[in-house]
């Protein structure tokens, strides 16, 4: 399966959310890292590595990936989320444009 084709405004928010004046909370970030991945499916949820047993941080990213991958969304339902999620943090902790 080829990666997902991104949107001109997912590709923005991936950019945006580089430049947030302060560090988003542990579980924003992992909503982040979730929606990015299933976004982009590069590779593809049932082709990616699981992470080792004392990876913690991996298990975490992989996790909270694997649920958005079972519960059926869809790459560009993914990015709309993704979208919203960064302008959303953008509000909350400002942002360098």
């Amino acid at each position: 399966m080829a990666p997902a084709k991104q949107t001109p405004a997912f590709e923005k928010a991936i950019k945006d959310s580089r430049n947030l004046k302060a560090k988003p909370d542990n579980d924003e970030l992992l909503e982040l890292y979730s929606l990015f991945k299933q976004g982009t499916q590069d590779p593809p949820f049932a082709e990616a590595p699981k992470p080792g047993m004392f990876d913690l941080t991996g298990k975490a990213k992989y996790n909270a990936w694997q649920k958005v991958a079972d519960s059926g969304m869809k790459p560009e339902e993914a990015q709309q989320k993704y979208v919203k999620l960064v302008n959303s943090l953008k509000e909350k902790y400002g942002f360098e444009g």
